[in-house]
């Protein structure tokens, strides 16, 4: 099994020499990973923003667009796929600690 996952991991670790494709794995990773991202810092910004949540949803409504498009970007121009599944995780587990903290903390 550990053999398994070191193969895989040096599979994905792999540096493009050209950048000229990008590849059907970041091209999902950057469509799906932006959205993901983009969801949970709008719904961060809900929190973060005083006010009912129906009054201060204008904001992160059109916050959405602008940053599923800077996130879609910054993952698809990656030079691994490594880097590209890391900068999905990353920034999920993170968005997603921080709405569970505004949570519980209420």
């Amino acid at each position: 099994m550990s053999n398994f996952l070191i193969k895989k991991y040096k599979q994905l670790s792999i540096i493009e020499k050209t950048g000229k494709k990008i590849g059907l794995f970041r091209t999902i990773c950057s469509i799906f990973g932006g959205l993901i991202v983009a969801y949970l810092s709008m719904c961060l910004l809900v929190f973060i923003i005083p006010g009912t949540p129906g009054e201060s949803i204008i904001i992160p409504l059109m916050f959405n667009t602008f940053v599923w498009a800077i996130t879609s970007l910054w993952i698809c121009l990656s030079k691994s796929k490594l880097i590209a599944l890391k900068r999905v995780i990353i920034p999920t587990v993170f968005l997603s600690i921080l709405i569970l903290f505004f949570i519980l903390g209420n």
